[in-house]
């Protein structure tokens, strides 16, 4: 794992820092809905291809890299790793695991499938053990769409992102995946997640 301390006197968004992290403490969501037409098309697989193209992501924008360590240091991951949920249909209870990200799309399917056989059956919270510091929450609730997803943070410390993706709907012959993207205003403003939106979008299309 490898990081940045970031030096807040000399940082630009300074100000903006101090304010939504300690005098307005402040997180936020927004939800787009997504045109996966074309990895319906292709027959891909979902979860392990949004896993793969939301890391992409992630690790091309600092605002999606940033945390407070142990020291309260503020650190610019160089890279993120995805840890998502497993559901089990016998307890209704789901499980976290992680799995090392590749920007090949085939090498980082396969790492998935490898996670999903070994751990995906472990009913524990923490279904792969050792979740790297510098990783990243995605939820998987299939089950039905929506249109906006909030999650409620106490902790106004916690800066690296949250995404939960729902359950895709056809509509015209396209097929729309809603992503809830939730940050920290700390280090991340309403500019950064439309370009990480419209990112995720390109890269959906191109695949």
């Amino acid at each position: 794992m490898d990081y940045t301390i970031i030096n807040q006197d000399t940082w630009e968004r300074k100000e903006y820092f101090e304010h939504y992290l300690s005098s307005v403490p402040c997180t936020y969501s927004m939800t787009a809905k997504l045109d996966i037409t074309n990895l319906r098309q292709k027959g891909l697989k979902l979860y392990p291809t949004m896993l793969y193209l939301l890391t992409t992501v992630v690790n091309r924008h600092e605002q999606f890299r940033m945390a407070l360590n142990s020291r309260d240091e503020l650190v610019l991951y160089a890279t993120m790793e995805p840890c998502y949920t497993v559901f089990h249909k016998e307890t209704e209870t789901f499980s976290n695991i992680w799995t090392s990200y590749s920007d090949d799309y085939e090498t980082f399917c396969n790492r998935y499938k490898k996670d999903i056989e070994r751990y995906g059956n472990v009913k524990q919270f923490i279904g792969k053990p050792n979740i790297p510091e510098n990783s990243f929450t995605v939820s998987m609730i299939p089950w039905t769409t929506f249109d906006a997803f909030n999650l409620n943070t106490p902790n106004y410390k916690y800066l690296v992102p949250i995404f939960t993706i729902g359950k895709f709907v056809e509509y015209n012959r396209c097929f729309y995946l809603p992503l809830a993207v939730q940050v920290h205003h700390a280090v991340c403003d309403g500019f950064h997640v439309c370009r990480f939106i419209n990112d995720i979008q390109s890269q959906i299309n191109a695949i």
